[in-house]
């Protein structure tokens, strides 16, 4: 009893007084005299007291939890060195019992949650993008590590998961930071993600094309605005580098949403326009999305679009052509893609105007 409680190993002593008990019990003696029960009734209360304490001195306990204790007992005991087993025992725990199960077992739910939480938070404090250079350019296009994504659907489950638990309210607060702050994670990598795709399948047509440029002015237009938005938001990214930093920002999942948007309306008109040619030359009906596009892209190169020839006509490999330096080239005659035959042109055919004419 006069054991300090920060010295007492109750897992010890808690097999001891088993052991007291199976003497007892195995004593030739009068069980039912008054020194006999007597012992045996200070003996169960030593094994209900014993596992209460083993579950009070869990490292789970903070002082909150003690604070609980304290007004179950009305006693404010301090927990301390000079703290006896003995002014535990006074205590009268057993009386309390349920409630000391009860307090021990928040602590223990509320040590697992503020061990994910820090973990968590550990984890994205330094998780940078992976970025990768588009085109020769000085535009980083920026993404998230598989590895890093499928850590980070976990902790959304994880952290989803805590809102959930009878003893949120202590963490409450953390719990709705990182809920907010992992969805944020999420939402804008998924957004870039798809940003970045249209915006570098589109720039090359809207940019680079004076063919899409010229059939489609005002979207032409409208797209360099969007580049322009594409490139602050990127370039955004590559300074900040570190994901949390970054995509917590208020601005940054709106302005990504926004473009996006306006993607979307250029793209619309990008494949109407692309109907309108096939309808023109329903050949390109045959052809690939992506080939269309490029046919499409250098209508007024036509030695780029050679190599879409097998797919536009059966049994054509490619044109001979006869360049003419700046100006468009001639088409003299037909290279099979059946054999080794050329047939040549009854006259010369000058590629002009526009690529569903010449073609």
């Amino acid at each position: 009893m006069d054991n300090t409680w920060e010295g007492t190993k109750t897992d010890d002593m808690e097999e001891e007084v088993k052991k007291l008990e199976r003497t007892l019990k195995g004593m030739k003696v009068d069980k039912k005299c008054n020194a006999y029960i007597g012992l045996l009734e200070e003996i169960k209360k030593w094994l209900k007291f014993l596992p209460l304490c083993g579950q009070l001195r869990d490292p789970s306990m903070r002082e909150r939890h003690w604070d609980m204790i304290r007004a179950k007992v009305n006693n404010n005991f301090v927990i301390d060195e000079n703290l006896k087993l003995s002014h535990i025992y006074d205590l009268e725990l057993g009386k309390i019992a349920d409630d000391v199960e009860e307090i021990t077992d928040q602590a223990n739910q509320e040590a697992k949650m503020e061990k994910t939480l820090n973990t968590i938070e550990t984890f994205w404090v330094d998780i940078k993008f992976a970025f990768t250079q588009h085109k020769g350019s000085d535009v980083q296009m920026l993404r998230l590590d598989e590895e890093n994504f499928e850590q980070l659907e976990e902790h959304q489950t994880q952290v989803n998961g805590m809102f959930s638990s009878r003893y949120l309210a202590t963490f409450e607060d953390r719990c709705v930071k990182w809920q907010k702050a992992l969805a944020s994670i999420s939402e804008v990598v998924l957004c870039a993600g798809e940003v970045q795709r249209n915006w570098s399948f589109l720039e090359q047509l809207f940019i680079h094309s004076a063919e899409v440029k010229k059939e489609l002015p005002k979207e032409s237009e409208q797209f360099v605005g969007i580049d322009s938005d594409v490139k602050r938001i990127l370039k955004d990214a590559y300074s900040k580098q570190v994901a949390l930093i970054y995509c917590t920002q208020e601005w940054v999942l709106p302005d990504l949403e926004k473009v996006d948007k306006q993607l979307s309306v250029c793209e619309k008109a990008l494949l109407d326009f692309m109907d309108s040619k096939r309808r023109a030359f329903p050949r390109f009906h045959f052809v690939a999305q992506t080939d269309l596009l490029d046919i499409l892209s250098n209508g007024n190169n036509p030695s780029k679009i050679m190599v879409h020839m097998p797919k536009i006509f059966q049994a054509i490999d490619t044109l001979e052509l006869k360049e003419a330096g700046d100006d468009r080239p001639t088409a003299l005659g037909i290279h099979s893609s059946v054999g080794k035959e050329f047939i040549d042109f009854s006259m010369p055919l000058k590629l002009e105007r526009k690529v569903e004419n010449y073609l």
